[in-house]
């Protein structure tokens, strides 16, 4: 079995149930909007929801991806940045717990959080405090971190920094590896268009986007996305939400169906799909095979709230597999 490495803003995600939207028209955030904030506010948020049914957990897109992975009894490990605070030593501990192996470097700033605050509607507002995760660099990136790794996993969220990007993928090509890429959002690919069409044509074998991403990536509506990313990687992934997905590689299309499910949050839906369809790819299952585990993943994990299922749901998803 092959083994994949995901890099990316290492969070820390903390879950937090509203009982209505007041707090939400407290601290002026917009319904279902993702903020940047300072580490104030988000302690601020943390505090003023003392009481609230809350969870915790390792997060960050590659990062949900990887632990996906893991939980279907893959082989994978995860390179991120840290603070040297409790949340970094929870990120560190959560990680090898799951069985994934963690490059963390440690940063100035503390440790990156993510807070999801899901209305009675199940609507997430996110006030993200980045941290030590962008302190990721260029320099941090060795090639001992990628040389036991058939596939890097990266989230496009990191196309904010060009130079840890290009390092990455030379280290990944040079140690003869694929290299995988969630487009995370369409408003990162608009604002980073020309350097990820350079960058997926020179260096990219497999990509993910949904409807959102494609259509920012290509200007275009999902099959004539998915024909136009297929053109210039090994295999395109382009996921329509309540319609399933779409799969190509050279002139073979799957089109695969979602599971039905009973939706409480889609938090991490597009990162888990991912992890069901690297975890085909590397034990060398079909393409449309890929997708019906991306599916399940996908369709479990938004019957619960965050990104992180039970060991039974992932017993569960094994035995459909």
């Amino acid at each position: 079995m092959d083994k994949v490495i995901g890099l990316g803003n290492a969070l820390v995600d903390i879950m937090i149930q509203l009982p209505d939207d007041s707090t939400l028209e407290k601290f002026s955030l917009k319904k279902g909007s993702m903020q940047l904030s300072e580490i104030d506010f988000a302690a601020e948020i943390n505090n003023a929801t003392n009481g609230f049914e809350k969870s915790q957990s390792s997060g960050g897109s590659a990062a949900n991806t990887i632990h996906g992975i893991a939980s279907l009894g893959g082989n994978a490990g995860y390179i991120g940045k840290v603070g040297n605070d409790e949340f970094g030593e929870f990120f560190s501990r959560d990680m090898k717990e799951h069985n994934i192996e963690p490059f963390l470097l440690k940063g100035q700033n503390e440790t990156g959080r993510a807070m999801a605050l899901i209305s009675p509607d199940s609507e997430r507002t996110f006030a993200t405090y980045l941290g030590a995760a962008i302190e990721l660099n260029d320099n941090d990136l060795t090639n001992d971190q990628f040389k036991d790794y058939a596939i890097l996993h990266i989230e496009g969220y990191l196309a904010l920094n060009h130079d840890l990007m290009l390092k990455a993928a030379e280290l990944a090509k040079a140690n003869n590896m694929k290299i995988s890429i969630d487009m995370a959002s369409f408003n990162v690919v608009e604002d980073n268009l020309e350097f990820l069409k350079d960058y997926i044509r020179n260096y990219v074998d497999i990509i993910f986007a949904n409807e959102e991403e494609s259509k920012a990536f290509t200007g275009k509506e999902p099959e004539e996305s998915l024909n136009e990313m297929a053109k210039i990687c090994e295999i395109a992934v382009v996921k329509i939400g309540s319609k399933g997905s779409l799969v190509k590689s050279k002139e073979q299309i799957h089109r695969i169906d979602p599971i039905k499910v009973s939706p409480i949050d889609t938090t991490g839906a597009g990162d888990l799909f991912a992890s069901g369809f690297l975890y085909g790819l590397t034990n060398n299952m079909t393409l449309d095979k890929c997708g019906k585990i991306g599916s399940i993943c996908a369709g479990k994990v938004i019957e619960i709230i965050g990104s992180k299922m039970s060991a039974n749901t992932w017993e569960q998803i094994k035995n459909e597999i």
